[in-house]
């Protein structure tokens, strides 16, 4: 009986251990593109080493300064899309979160960085065949905080057929006042964003066609609305966040074309305990675009 209870036993902690979710930091792409191998961290639901099943995904965009490790350590995202799945609250889905570095994901002005075109076309193919995902865009979506709320934003206003969903969280984003009269002195700006749009440009002159390219505010008011709104948009920002009021005109401008979103404004800051908070509803969000 004590080597039936035992073996029973065995057998138990054997199926649970099975059935752990499995994460992966720091695995490389090479780019031709970028010319250099880029970091990712990926994130597999508890089965998914046991079955021949293809999953939803949602790409994970960190923010400034932090790399593809800043979702998996300061943001808990194992543990947090763990309880979200066993709740029954979110659908297993793979999880991508690639490193951005201080690209903003965008291209550059001049073409020296591509890091936009590096995500749509060797980045996302690449994950897409390397893990059972069901590469389709009723099952993708996209997030990020911050810069990369930015860079979600980016990629669901120029490329919104490859997305169901979007959620960008305290994303960085300006209204022209903000950025013309932006108090930052040039040296401060220059190092952020001068490889971005242009070393030396002050005032009026920020507002470059190529700004304009990868302003999330223009974006909605001049890309094509019909397409827009195919996408789910889930907007979270702190009340205390210094980015609130280029997220509330983007909230705006959206209501202006009628591009459907849902538009959350909660007590809190540009902390991590603030997108902690904010990640269960983003993957309850983004797993009922993949139910539709």
């Amino acid at each position: 009986m004590k080597k039936l209870l035992t073996f029973v036993l065995v057998c138990l902690l054997s199926v649970g251990y099975a059935q752990q979710s499995t994460l992966k930091e720091s695995l490389t792409i090479k780019s031709a593109i970028l010319g250099k191998d880029v970091r990712y961290s990926i994130y597999l639901p508890a089965g998914y080493e046991q079955s021949n099943r293809s999953y939803p995904i949602l790409y994970l965009l960190h923010g400034y300064t932090d790399d593809e490790t800043g979702w998996t350590q300061f943001g808990e995202t194992q543990q947090i899309t763990d309880k979200a799945i066993d709740a029954g609250d979110a659908t297993p889905m793979v999880i991508a979160m690639p490193d951005g570095g201080v690209a903003w994901y965008m291209n550059s002005h001049d073409g020296k960085t591509r890091y936009e075109d590096f995500f749509v076309t060797e980045f996302m193919p690449f994950i897409e065949k390397t893990y059972r995902v069901r590469a389709q865009k009723r099952f993708r979506a996209v997030a990020g905080l911050s810069m990369g709320g930015l860079g979600a934003l980016l990629f669901v206003g120029k490329h919104p057929e490859l997305f169901a969903a979007a959620a960008p969280l305290s994303a960085a984003v300006w209204t022209d006042d903000e950025v013309v009269s932006n108090s930052t002195d040039q040296a401060s700006w220059d190092t952020t964003f001068g490889d971005l749009y242009g070393k030396g440009l002050v005032g009026k002159s920020r507002l470059t066609a190529h700004y304009y390219q990868n302003a999330p505010i223009k974006i909605m008011e001049t890309a094509n609305t019909a397409e827009l709104r195919k996408v789910r948009f889930y907007i979270d920002c702190g009340d205390d966040d210094f980015l609130i009021k280029g997220n509330m005109a983007l909230h705006a401008a959206m209501i202006d074309k009628k591009i459907p979103h849902e538009f959350r404004v909660r007590e809190g800051g540009h902390t991590w305990t603030y997108w902690r908070t904010a990640l269960p509803e983003v993957l309850k969000f983004v797993s009922s675009s993949f139910h539709q």
